[in-house]
């Protein structure tokens, strides 16, 4: 049953890898991308100090930076040893602004609670997006949004992904920008919008490695350089991206 492996995650895990999730976004190798998508998606966020749902929140750690930012955050998830670290970084970043709960977010009660919600790599665990959107809506107030930054299509067959569900039990589905949309129309958002990630961004801008085809364009004055990153972010979009979705 996928739902029990994200619920005994934590524990299979092992302790150096539950260590590694308890200090990110800094102990992973794409730190610099990850503080990137969550620079992105405080842009798309209504301002502090919105009520926001921090949704498969794991260690707690997006929570605790949204908390500094100034939000006044609930942090979710269904596994009670991720909720247990997130209240250890809770106290580490003191940021009494920030609660956590241990639920299911595919059967959340709220209702009407929140201005904003959030998923950051986690809606691709649900075993069902539908559900999941259904109660983030009931969450929202009117009005209120729902961003997304989730893996997009080829997710589910990437090494890393069928060595979790083998090992672990656990759920790994590709989430386009157009499953979640689909997902979200169903659930009643009204309005939606998609946004390029930051990693082909900054690999375009940047060349993260010298055998990246964007290294070479390093070369190029900046101007000439947001040719390819145009064409990019628009082909992109249509396999991943960040998803703004409107109550």
């Amino acid at each position: 049953m996928p739902k029990q492996g994200e619920i005994d995650y934590a524990r299979h895990i092992g302790a150096a890898a539950m260590h590694g999730a308890y200090e990110k976004p800094f102990s992973e190798d794409e730190c610099g991308a990850a503080l990137m998508e969550i620079g992105a998606m405080m842009y798309l966020l209504p301002p502090p100090s919105a009520r926001l749902l921090d949704l498969g929140c794991g260690t707690g750690w997006t929570s605790c930076f949204f908390a500094r930012r100034g939000y006044d955050v609930v942090g979710q998830d269904i596994c009670d040893d991720m909720i247990e670290y997130a209240r250890r970084n809770k106290a580490r970043y003191q940021v009494e602004n920030a609660d956590f709960v241990c639920c299911d977010y595919e059967g959340m009660g709220f209702e009407e609670e929140f201005d904003c919600a959030v998923f950051y790599d986690s809606l691709h665990h649900s075993v069902s997006e539908e559900d999941a959107l259904r109660c983030v809506y009931r969450a929202l107030k009117p009005g209120g949004i729902c961003v997304t930054s989730e893996p997009g299509r080829g997710h589910a067959h990437r090494p890393a992904s069928i060595h979790a569900m083998q090992e672990y039990n656990v759920t790994e589905r590709d989430m386009p920008p157009g499953r979640i949309i689909r997902a979200a129309r169903k659930a009643g958002f009204r309005h939606w919008q998609v946004y390029p990630h930051m990693k082909p961004i900054s690999a375009c801008l940047f060349g993260v490695s010298e055998r990246s085809f964007f290294h070479k364009l390093r070369w190029l004055p900046s101007f000439l350089r947001v040719l390819p990153l145009m064409f990019l972010t628009t082909a992109y979009k249509h396999m991943s991206g960040i998803v703004v979705l409107t109550k």
